[in-house]
């Protein structure tokens, strides 16, 4: 087993600055904002000699309150995992007095902990560590997160009593769930139900998570990684720029995805920030699950205009499954999974084209493409371009004449024969060359 480094400290002295700089990417959220980072964030050390796991987390509060006591929940539970712990502290601050509270508490928890002096950039060592020999838990160690000074020997003395194992890298087999939603929806409450504990911060606030959370799970011996996400405001309501960064990493998160589950509340209105949403999936090419959560606080009444709204503003999703569901109570969860399976298969399908070709020549014999001028659309056989969303790659002649309608009832016989439920489906077409085109009578 990989040791689990932990980052902890007070806000805004650089942890997610180190997160990115130990997992050597971009995953951590940083802005020059206080309690910008609420939950804990997972990622693989790939900075020093030895494989470990580093776990971001949220400013530790001694007297939080608010959305503060749910992050300093985190924050302790994150703790109660390390093997090891780095206490982050401002070299350019000083030592302040929630520095020593935070101090106070490691010191009874008998982990490892090792205090990094950060921002001292362009500073000498001994005097910008001295006074944080105060807190008792060893020398303190000077580095800078954003220019990488220090950081290094920081991971090898944390780390030297762990063994140098080589690393054995997998295929990642878990199929990542991005769930995504407006503001408020309930999706990090669903993330909780799903994975069966306080995983990532609830709040009665819209916009308590802000960045793109990753969760590890498995149910049945199927790996999967739940993506938590922002909500999605419309773009005219979108003015911090936090708020700003946590739009791109949410549409990042769709992007990396293999299925998106979108999620509705029940309780409001379906919006047309709902159908917008919809539509980047669909744009995208991700497969979908519709979860319409809260739905046990809504009559009868209300469900039945749910459920027509849905129609009328979302008919481009005939395609997937739409549950109804309570995250709170963790009512009609299961079913999730089983969908979400179905549109991954879906997502990832092999389409032989020898099947392909006589699809698509049955479904030209039902109903041919219709004239364009004095000719007509020849459609000769079909391939697969590609997955995750499948592309079925149809050649023939005059094909640009194809009209859209057309697609739309290929699509749908595709969809029909190949049972692609859950995910979007594309048809290229491709005009073989004339080959007398160049030459002269």
């Amino acid at each position: 087993m990989k040791p689990t480094l932990v980052i902890v400290g007070r806000p805004n002295v650089g942890k997610s600055t180190l997160f990115n700089r130990l997992t050597r990417t971009r995953d951590a959220l940083v802005a020059n904002v206080p309690g910008l980072t609420r939950d804990r964030h997972y990622g693989m050390g790939r900075l020093g000699e030895r494989p470990y796991l580093v776990v971001d987390t949220g400013g530790l509060e001694p007297e939080a309150t608010g959305v503060f006591v749910e992050m300093a929940k985190q924050v302790r539970t994150a703790i109660a995992e390390a093997d090891v712990i780095v206490f982050v502290t401002d070299g350019r601050e000083g030592l302040t007095m929630q520095d020593q509270a935070i101090a106070e508490e490691l010191r009874r928890i008998g982990r490892h902990v090792f205090v990094a002096v950060n921002k001292c950039e362009g500073m000498n060592s001994e005097i910008a560590t001295a006074e944080f020999h105060e807190l008792a838990l060893g020398a303190p160690l000077a580095i800078s997160a954003e220019h990488g000074e220090g950081v290094s020997d920081l991971v090898d003395t944390a780390l030297a009593d762990f063994p140098l194992a080589e690393e054995t890298y997998e295929a990642d087999s878990a199929v990542r769930i991005a769930i995504v939603g407006r503001p408020n929806a309930g999706k990090s409450t669903l993330v909780n139900a799903l994975v069966g504990e306080e995983r990532v911060v609830t709040f009665e606030e819209p916009g308590t998570t802000r960045d793109a959370i990753d969760v590890q799970l498995t149910v049945q011996g199927r790996r999967y990684v739940l993506i938590d996400t922002a909500g999605l405001r419309r773009r005219g309501r979108v003015f911090e720029s936090v708020e700003k960064f946590s739009v791109i990493k949410t549409l990042q998160a769709v992007d990396r995805c293999n299925v998106a589950i979108l999620v509705l509340d029940a309780q409001g209105e379906i919006s047309d920030q709902d159908a917008h949403i919809a539509g980047f999936i669909l744009e995208r090419g991700r497969a979908v699950v519709v979860a319409v959560n809260k739905w046990d606080s809504v009559d009868g009444y209300a469900r039945e205009m749910i459920k027509r709204a849905i129609a009328r503003k979302m008919k481009f999703l005939s395609f997937a499954r739409f549950h109804y569901i309570s995250a709170r109570e963790g009512r009609g969860l299961p079913k999730l999974f089983d969908s979400v399976d179905a549109a991954y298969r879906a997502a990832m399908a092999k389409l032989p084209t020898p099947r392909l070709t006589r699809a698509l020549i049955a479904a030209v014999a039902k109903q041919a493409p219709p004239r364009a001028g004095y000719s007509r659309p020849k459609l000769r056989y079909a391939h697969q371009g590609g997955s995750n969303p499948p592309i079925v790659v149809v050649h023939g002649t005059a094909l640009n004449a194809v009209p859209d309608s057309y697609r739309r009832y290929l699509e749908a016989d595709f969809r029909r024969v190949f049972r692609l439920e859950g995910t979007p489906l594309r048809i290229e077409f491709r005009t073989g060359r004339n080959p007398y085109v160049d030459r002269r009578l």
